[in-house]
């Protein structure tokens, strides 16, 4: 079996979805893509032959031991570090014997510098077979991406050239026993000494790899602004020369390893700090600017997770439910499992339609942003697209997070259900794929975390762009896209569109002026208008009307940019259609009762 070549999905996207005119300029500068056809096509064949090696070691190595990793352990704590169990340490043996370290790092340390779109592949594919191999794995090609972006060329050559040979990971440290989504109440310290390193005190919590050997970990400068605006960015080595006996000791302790409900296999630690010494990335109190990189990297990572546990979980379903007989025939025959399996397929395919459009952004946002970082020399053509890639990249983000997360999580719930009693036995897979969703459920910032991240993104650009706002709403409305659109699929989306805006409009108008009778608010558009003074939004009791529907507000927002994908798919491609018609008639009622909600909604039944 093969996880990509075996796909006529993930073939498809590869071809059909990714935008490689954008992304292999940045890569291959030397292979334009309007006069070297025959070597772009010669690129992209490099690359699928990579998918296509990533796809059977997952499908026939990975996946084989998950169960096992699973049972065993991803380690254990040993002398204040975590000691690998075997089946991880397979894990990381075959990933480097296959040189999968460096497949996106930097060439002038030995990778292959491959468009990051192919690791986001790689890492789906990953995910399928086993997800908490896919955390572990993750954290290398993490760590490389944070050195080279803000660390200084001392510790990349020294660290970079490890990482790629496999001998050193690491993990990013921002919780605390005290401070989980609230970071700027974080309590752990950082003293200045004399040779301009500093000493970390504290505790940190729930750190997948905390045993890596190397750690980002945010920490308050003694002195420093409260909140999240007093907080710095650390580089931390798990084990240091001692000054006076030139030997190595540790710098930082493991202090345990939580037993978990899953992803057993990737070690999630508590770190103590005790006099550790780190030294500063960047400037001081510009901490979460540097870290908000990592962690929206990682809120990517959980949405290629879900994809990927959404395909095992659905494939080991339909393998039962196709020859498991009852009724005189197979169970996958019976109508209301057709329906429910046909269901679940369509909202998976769709969020891997979702993930791959953004991937391409996000591919290229992470490009340009280095080179932005490194050289800021970005040509006008790149700035535009660098624009362009950042914003689709920070909207689609939360969504990502949220919309794969949550669908991973109810899908594997069904996984278990379309095994029958079956699926409640632990010998059985299901009740593993449906145990390991809680963890993309929960880290990197809760689905409420994404659901506020997404609604405060989202009333900031109505507030601080009104034209824009009423002239993209105007656009959409119905009689306007009879008169300049001629694609039925656009249409039909823009419809979709409309009604979302005009039903967002009357909820923020019902949020933010509530002295306003229901009744009263006659023409949405023009009270709203009134509203772009920020006065009345930043009124704490105004805004917190609205919080109450952020998480209706990111799953429109979910449904609105998927069909927006797929509906450019299926303009591009007629095969695509049928998709697009199921997802429709899928997501359809899911609007209408968010609309329902947010018109019915009163604040005073929840007082």
């Amino acid at each position: 079996m093969n996880f990509y070549s075996d796909s006529s999905e993930w073939k498809w996207h590869f071809k059909n979805a990714i935008d490689w005119d954008s992304i292999i300029p940045l890569y291959y500068p030397t292979f334009p893509t309007k006069e070297g056809h025959k070597d772009v096509e010669e690129v992209k064949k490099f690359l699928e032959e990579l998918l296509e090696v990533v796809g059977d070691w997952t499908a026939n190595k990975v996946a084989a031991r998950s169960r096992n990793l699973d049972e065993i352990g991803g380690g254990e704590v040993k002398d204040g570090g975590i000691a690998t169990s075997k089946p991880l340490q397979e894990l990381y043996d075959e990933a480097k014997s296959l040189e999968l370290f460096g497949i996106s790092a930097p060439s002038e340390y030995g990778g292959l510098d491959t468009p990051v779109i192919v690791s986001l592949l790689g890492t789906c594919f990953l995910s399928r077979a086993c997800i908490a191999s896919s955390s572990q794995l993750a954290f290398y090609s993490s760590i490389i991406d944070m050195l080279h972006r803000f660390c200084s060329k001392e510790l990349q050559d020294k660290y970079i050239p490890e990482i790629l040979a496999g001998n050193i990971s690491g993990s990013m440290c921002l919780t605390e026993p005290g401070a989980g989504s609230d970071v700027g109440s974080l309590r752990t310290s950082a003293t200045p000494q004399n040779d301009g390193t500093f000493l970390l005190n504290g505790t940190k919590c729930f750190i997948t790899n905390g045993g890596g050997g190397l750690a980002f970990t945010l920490a308050r400068i003694k002195g420093a602004p409260a909140g999240l605006t007093g907080i710095s960015l650390f580089f931390v080595e798990e084990m240091i020369v001692d000054k006076k006996s030139k030997q190595k000791k540790r710098n930082y302790t493991v202090a345990k390893n939580e037993h978990k409900l899953g992803m057993c296999g990737s070690p999630t630690c508590e770190i103590v700090y005790e006099n550790t010494v780190a030294t500063l990335v960047g400037e001081e109190n510009k901490g979460m600017d540097y870290m908000f990189h990592l962690m929206n990297e990682s809120r990517v990572g959980v949405g290629l997770q879900a994809i990927g546990g959404m395909e095992a979980t659905l494939h080991y379903g339909r393998e039962y439910v196709e020859n498991r007989k009852q009724f005189g025939k197979p169970i996958s025959e019976l109508p209301l499992m057709k329906r429910n399996l046909q269901d679940y397929e369509t909202e998976r395919d769709a969020f891997r339609a979702l993930i791959v459009d953004s991937g391409s952004y996000y591919d290229i946002y992470q490009r340009l942003d280095l080179k932005k970082r490194r050289t800021n020399d970005l040509t006008e053509s790149e700035i535009k697209l660098y624009k362009n890639a950042k914003k689709w990249t920070r909207r689609r983000t939360p969504i990502l997070k949220y919309y794969g997360a949550e669908t991973y999580t109810l899908l594997s719930q069904r996984g278990i259900q379309m095994l029958g009693g079956y699926g409640f036995m632990m010998e059985y897979d299901a009740q593993r794929f449906h145990r390991d969703s809680f963890g993309p459920l929960l880290y990197e910032g809760t689905s409420q975390i994404q659901a506020l991240m997404a609604m405060k993104d989202l009333i900031k650009f109505i507030f601080t762009k009104p034209t824009k706002f009423l002239k993209d709403f105007l656009s959409n409305h119905p009689l306007s896209s009879v008169m300049t659109e001629n694609n039925a699929y656009q249409k039909s989306f823009k419809a979709l569109q409309f009604e979302f805006k005009k039903n967002l409009a009357l909820l923020i108008v019902r949020c933010l002026k509530p002295e306003t009778s229901v009744n009263e608010v006659k023409n949405p558009i023009s009270e709203l208008s009134k509203l772009f003074n920020t006065k009345y939004w930043q009124e704490a009791d105004r805004y917190e009307n609205l919080m109450y529907h952020a998480e209706t507000i990111i799953q429109a927002l979910s449904y609105i940019e998927t069909m927006r994908v797929l509906t450019r798919h299926a303009s591009k491609d007629q095969s695509r259609a049928a998709l697009l018609a199921r997802y429709e008639l899928l997501i359809k009622p899911r609007m209408k009762g968010i609309f329902a909600d947010w018109k019915q909604f009163r604040v005073e039944n929840y007082r």
